[in-house]
């Protein structure tokens, strides 16, 4: 392998992958392959990616838990600028750790990758003052395709970093769309996926 490492199935989540590239650098500045579909193939990853997004979001920023509902996307997931804590939570049917969630934070600084396969729902807060967040995806964004869970169900558990109250601990109260705040939780997702 080249210019990757790649942590697998952390979390003890089967497909859960935290991949850093290497840095190469010197007085001059640095420099750093951020994909290479190579690597990515030497180590079992066999991904075509289709899309790439980026998107900007100020401190106390939380988005998601977002998962595709007909049209599921594998996203590798970074941050160019500032700090998020990135999470993933396992919805796929049958699988050993359904309902199970790891978090990693992603910074400018630490240049860890997420990957997060086909069948999670993904969500992310902003830690810093703002975050650019860039994401690739396997297949394109097909409107009116998105489905959510709570953030904060407890059926979960996600323990999201300095958050208590609705508030981070400096006190920056937490942003979220009103999608976002209205979404069931786990229970709901079960519940829809029966009547589907």
């Amino acid at each position: 392998m080249g210019q990757i490492q790649i942590e697998k199935d952390v979390g003890g989540i089967a497909g859960l992958c935290v991949i850093t590239p290497a840095l190469h650098g010197d007085s001059r500045g640095w420099f750093m392959e951020t994909y290479s579909r190579r690597d990515l193939e030497e180590a079992g990853l066999e991904i075509s990616f289709v899309q790439d997004n980026q998107s900007m979001s100020k401190k106390g920023v939380l988005r998601g838990l977002h998962f595709q509902k007909r049209y599921p996307q594998t996203k590798l997931v970074r941050v160019v600028q500032g700090a998020v804590f990135d999470v993933a939570v396992d919805l796929r049917r049958g699988s050993e750790t359904f309902g199970k969630w790891y978090g990693v934070e992603l910074t400018a600084e630490n240049r860890k990758q997420f990957l997060i396969p086909r069948g999670f729902a993904h969500g992310f807060l902003v830690l810093s003052d703002t975050a650019q967040f860039c994401y690739k995806c396997d297949d394109f964004y097909h409107p009116n395709d998105e489905g959510g869970i709570a953030w904060n169900d407890p059926e979960i558990g996600i323990v999201w970093p300095g958050v208590k109250d609705g508030k981070l601990s400096d006190g920056t109260m937490l942003n979220l769309s009103e999608k976002d705040q209205n979404w069931g939780g786990l229970s709901r997702f079960l519940q829809e996926e029966r009547e589907a």
